[in-house]
């Protein structure tokens, strides 16, 4: 069985080879036809896709997920029309295959150009996110990728039906339908093979919890792009406006708790953490929200007589995941800074303050990929940054950082035109 799954992928990934050297030279008007059709059979197939999904909503691996991760692989009416909506957002993107990013002439006369292409076939693991499968794979076929789609099989039935969507859509295009391929199979051993396929798959993009992407990071011999974990920082500046502190902290807790830029960590500067810290501990409490606190926020809460527990050391580099936040008094920005360089994620964090000296200084030296002012965590997305989509949220240096669009997806060439010129 595991030969045969071997040979199965094998014969997956040699397929998506081929149709990606088709796909990189694709005109423009065929790919975007493809999204098209694609968006237009995702409207028409609501029924069919919600019947799907609820066959992986009654089966035991769904059962056995969190209440996050269940949100998370649970499709509506709604998700599916913003589903079909980001499709045509990706329509409506230029198309970054062939951008001349550089060029110049040589003094010998050579004329050289630096030309944006795609990176050729693009894996991607991911868990629980049927959105995910199309997600990917519009980013991917606009960007002249083919891509490898492996999902969890707590929603392999949605994914399923998604990828047959999305074929469909292809072939109308006149696109080869092999662009986009879901591996037919949750077994490991498929996932074991595709990681070592390098000589046929240029790049892998895990996304799910930490310990798929550290199996994925630890076995893959093709690049991985990756981010392990969401522990993402709202600092409450001794400037911040109580209203807007308020406003934020609620948005970026409460509004999708289970998702990576959510924020997990709460810092008050002690200068306003006696009046401030019991409003916002008290907002956060009426939606629910667990406060895990340090002795100095536990203190100010006690006195308040408002709810909390007293956190451990773990809690302050934790993604929760759900309705719990860690909370701590620092004295200064500098600590606000320095705790958040040491126990954050580099992924999403966030002050809030009036003073644009102090967010100038936040946004320098926080080492993270996407740092905000007087804005929520949760609008480290790609639809929200204007990419359409997203294929993954990357902390990593190298390549790509922060969310993945269109141009994240793409490498370079460098085009050279002579007249003759040989080299002495």
């Amino acid at each position: 069985m595991s030969d045969d799954l071997a040979s199965l992928v094998t014969a997956i990934a040699r397929r998506a080879r081929a149709a990606s050297l088709l796909l990189a030279t694709a005109p423009t008007a065929a790919k975007d036809a493809a999204l098209a059709k694609l968006a237009d059979l995702i409207d028409g197939a609501q029924a069919a896709l919600l019947a799907a999904n609820a066959r992986d909503l009654a089966s035991p691996e769904a059962a056995d997920q969190p209440a996050a991760a269940r949100e998370r692989l649970t499709l509506t009416p709604a998700k599916l029309a913003h589903l079909a909506q980001s499709v045509r957002a990706v329509i409506a993107l230029p198309d970054p295959i062939g951008t001349e990013l550089e060029a110049w002439t040589r003094p010998n006369g050579l004329r050289i150009r630096k030309l944006r292409v795609p990176i050729g076939v693009i894996g991607i693991i991911y868990e629980s996110r049927p959105n995910v499968t199309v997600d990917c794979a519009i980013l991917c076929l606009k960007s002249g990728n083919a891509c490898i789609l492996r999902g969890g099989r707590e929603s392999f039935h949605t994914n399923t039906a998604l990828a047959a969507l999305i074929a469909q859509a292809l072939t109308a295009a006149q696109l080869p339908a092999d662009a986009v391929q879901l591996i037919p199979t949750t077994d490991r051993a498929a996932l074991t093979t595709l990681l070592r396929l390098d000589t046929l798959i240029h790049c892998i993009i895990p996304r799910g919890g930490e310990s798929l992407i550290r199996y994925v990071t630890q076995n893959s011999t093709i690049p991985v792009i990756k981010h392990y974990t969401g522990v993402c920082f709202v600092y409450v500046d001794r400037d911040a406006d109580a209203g807007l502190a308020e406003k934020i902290l609620l948005n970026a807790k409460v509004q999708r708790p289970g998702v990576c830029n959510a924020a997990e960590q709460l810092l008050v500067h002690a200068a306003v953490a006696d009046t401030l810290l019991p409003r916002l501990a008290a907002a956060l409490l009426a939606n629910n929200v667990r406060l895990r606190c340090d002795p100095a926020s536990a203190a100010i809460l006690a006195r308040a007589q408002l709810a909390h527990t007293a956190a451990t050391p773990a809690d302050f580099t934790t993604e929760f995941l759900d309705l719990i936040l860690a909370v701590r008094v620092v004295d200064s920005l500098d600590a606000a800074i320095a705790l958040i360089n040491r126990d954050g994620s580099a992924h999403t964090d966030a002050i809030v303050t009036r003073d644009p000296a102090a967010a100038a200084r936040f946004q320098a030296e926080v080492d993270s990929a996407v740092v905000l002012w007087n804005a929520s965590t949760r609008f480290n997305d790609g639809f929200e940054f204007g990419f359409g989509a997203e294929i993954g949220i990357s902390t990593d240096r190298l390549h790509a950082r922060g969310p993945m669009g269109l141009r994240e997806l793409c490498t370079y060439k460098y085009v050279v035109d002579g007249t003759g010129q040989v080299r002495g």
